[in-house]
Parts: C-alpha cells; structure tokens; sequence
C-alpha cells in the first residue's frame, strides 16, 4: 500500500478538524419562531405549511407560532391545524405580545397545538363561525340559543355548521388534554378569555412574558406529536425567527379584499378605454394584467357574487350613460348599483376580508368623475362643427367664379361647386354656403348676410 506524502495528510487532518466545529453549529439544536400576525388567509397558511414540512429536515427540536389574529378563513385555518397535527416536530402556539389575541382562528389553532402559551394582557376565544355576509352562525345570547336548537327548518344548516365546528374543537381540546367545555362555549357563544383566567381554566398550558421565558417553562413537559407522547427538551435551545417571505407577502399583498378591489377595477377600466380607443395597447395590456391577478386573487377571497355583478352592471349602465345619453337617469343608476356592489362583495364582518369604506366611496366618485369627464366631452363634441360628410361644407365661404341669373359657379375650399342663390351675384364676389341640394350648394351674398 502506497503511503500518503505527508502534506497532503496534513491538509486532510486539519480540514478533518474544522469540520467537527462547522458540522456542530450547523446541526445545533434549535427552536424555530413563526409569525402570525392578522387575517389567517391562503398567503398565511401556505407560508405555515411550507416551514413545517422544511422542519423536517433540519435539526428543528420546538416551532413556536408566535400569533396575534382577529381569524380568518376556516379553510386556511384547517390547513394549519392540518399540518400542525402530522408535524413530527412539537409546534407550541404563543399568543404574543401583550394586548395580542388569538381570536376565531386563532383558538382552534391554539387548540391543536402540542404547547399553548399566552403573554400576559393577551387574549382568546370568540370561535364562532361567520357566514359570508358576515353575521354570526349563532347568536351569543341565551334566548337566540335556545331558538337555533328548535326543529325550525330554517335553522339546520347554521346549526350542522356549528355543531360542526363544536366537534372539531372538542376534539383538538381532548386530544391535547385541554378544557373541551370551554372550547364549545367559545363556539357557541363566542366567549372570550384573558390569559390568567384561561391558564386556571386550562384552557393554555402555560402564561410566559416572552419566548426565553417560554422556552424554561415548558422545559420538560410531556406533549403528544403525531399521535404519540414526548418529552420537551427546551431549555438551551437557539431560537430562530423564520419571517414570512416575498411569496408570503405579495400573495398577502394581491389578496387583500381591497387591493383585489382596485386592481379588478382597473382591469375593467382599461379595457373598456382600449375598446373604445383600439390601438392605444397600453390601457389594454395594463388592464388585463391587473384584471387577471384580481381574479387570481378574488379566487382566494369568499365573495358575493350578487355584488360582484352588481358592480359590473353599474359599470356598464355608466359606459352605456356615455353612448346613449339617457339625460343622467342610467349614470345615477350606474353609480348606486356600483357602491351597492362593492358593499355586497366582501364580508362585511368577516376578520380581515371586508372593503374599506373609504376605498368604496374612492372608487365610486372616482368612476362619477370618469362619467362626467365622458359627458362633457361628448357634450362638447356635438357642438363643434362638422368637419366630414354632406353638412361639412355649410357655414363654409368662398367666392363666386360665373354667375348669370340665379345659378352660377362658386369656388369653395379649393373646388368649383354648382351654386344657387336667391339673389343676383356677380363674379368675385364674396359668399356663404347655407345649404347643399345633392352637388348644388346653396350660397348667399356675405354682404347681404
């Protein structure tokens, strides 16, 4: 066997010793932080999803959600729970900082959690689910609750809803030990809770002024990840902040019920101004970028799609205002269907989801002033003279060439016209054309006009 130069062993053994150190700190044990923080949507439960299951391969021992949410949409937040329940890494829910909340969303998601923790002056509850058109399925008061038990036909589907999200809950509390009667109550009635009293109600595992402080309590504690029981080791650990990435916040970005808004309504508009201005390109190309990532992100947003058409039929009685020019009566009708639409479209109590009334009442005197701006053009179109067709050449003056009697010739605008006239011309004089008969022109004396 061929023995190594010594140099070369050398350069083996020293590398060989610094990758002991660089493996160690690339393989140290960690926490890995998450944020949560407003409306849980698509953008918030593909970002949770996605570190979850990239936890799986790092040397990942706690995921802290850090949350402060008013909730969200239910699939979203089963999404998370989802994920949450097949991560083999314990994912601990920490409602923070003070005067956050883990509100509708947020509670089941606190619910399926291995650890639920709150900071002092936080709170949690108010499960309720909410219809689209954003009222309660259930009313909190007693006499409404006892009406949404009766057998009234009305009433069955807010209560298989309901129950629904009851049993869903009821489950996530049994299977983490936590206080089930409390999580149906906060369902059915929307109760809510402050953190001392939802710690001596278990309701949470543990009260922590912040991360640090959670990572020492929860420091050897028995949770249940992926169906099985395990032991915390916490104490000690590196705690990484992972914060929502660029996908993460654009798709936030377009799904805002308001920047969706703006971007459908310019779609709109631009390519009503490329179709009635063919070839401008760039109206056309802007609206169709804008009106496509709106519906992009409208296919993520519950909406009412009576609004939705609401507000296109306002738009098009405002289009149709300019063209046919009903006296105002359909541009006033475009405009109430037009806000009545947008006010319509969006929960209006739906956690994060609902339109700004300040965008509504932007947009429709913005497209108000679209529609006067429309109408004065065309108002001052119709009073320009004709400059094309048989009346182009009315009011036009010339002078006569031959005249005998009362026809003649007359040059008018650089061509010789046959001209008639009431009185006797005689040649070079100056005249007005006041009528066309076919190719005759109709001409009086500029003097005697």
């Amino acid at each position: 066997m061929k023995r190594l130069h010594p140099m070369l062993v050398t350069i083996v053994l020293a590398l060989a010793g610094l990758a002991g150190p660089m493996l160690a700190a690339g393989f140290a044990e960690r926490a890995l932080l998450l944020e949560i923080d407003g409306p849980i949507g698509p953008p918030v439960a593909d970002y949770i999803v996605r570190e979850l299951e990239a936890a799986r391969l790092d040397n990942v021992r706690l995921i802290i959600l850090r949350i402060n949410t008013p909730g969200g949409l239910d699939t979203s937040m089963r999404q998370i729970v989802s994920a949450i329940l097949a991560s083999p890494v314990p994912v601990s829910t920490y409602v923070a900082p003070n005067g956050a909340r883990a509100a509708s969303a947020g509670t089941y998601i606190a619910y399926a959690s291995a650890i639920a923790a709150m900071a002092p002056g936080t709170n949690i509850g108010a499960a309720t689910p909410v219809q689209l058109g954003g009222n309660p399925l259930l009313p909190p008061d007693q006499k409404q609750q006892q009406k949404a038990k009766s057998d009234e036909p009305g009433d069955v589907e807010t209560r298989k809803i309901v129950n629904d999200a009851v049993a869903y809950i009821r489950g996530l509390a049994t299977l983490n030990g936590r206080n089930a009667d409390w999580a149906a109550d906060a369902v059915r009635s929307a109760a809510s809770l402050p953190a001392a009293e939802a710690l001596s109600l278990h309701v949470v595992d543990t009260v922590a002024d912040d991360v640090p402080d959670l990572l020492r309590k929860i420091d050897g504690r028995m949770v249940t990840v992926a169906g099985k029981p395990q032991p915390l080791a916490t104490a000690g650990l590196e705690v990484v902040t992972v914060p929502p990435d660029w996908r993460t916040n654009m798709l936030a970005l377009i799904t805002n019920p308001n920047v969706a808004f703006i971007l459908m309504l310019i779609g709109i508009y631009g390519l009503i101004f490329e179709f009635l201005n063919p070839g401008t390109v760039a109206p056309g190309l802007v609206g169709t970028i804008s009106l496509l990532v709106a519906l992009y992100a409208l296919a993520f947003v519950p909406i009412n799609y009576a609004g939705a058409a609401l507000l296109l039929l306002g738009i098009a009685l405002m289009v149709a205002e300019v063209h046919i020019g009903a006296f105002g009566a359909l541009g006033i009708g475009g405009i109430a269907a037009f806000v009545i639409g947008a006010l319509m479209m969006f929960p209006a109590h739906a956690p994060g989801l609902s339109l700004s009334g300040g965008i509504v009442a932007g947009a429709a005197i913005g497209s108000a002033a679209l529609l006067l701006l429309a109408l004065a053009a065309l108002l001052r179109s119709r009073k320009r003279p004709v400059v094309t067709g048989s009346e182009a050449l009315i009011g036009s003056e010339g002078e006569t060439v031959f005249w005998q009697g009362g026809e003649g010739r007359v040059r008018v605008n650089g061509e010789i016209w046959l001209a008639r006239s009431e009185t006797s011309l005689a040649a070079g004089r100056r005249v007005k054309v006041i009528g066309r008969d076919g190719l005759v022109l109709r001409v009086e004396d500029i003097r005697s006009a």
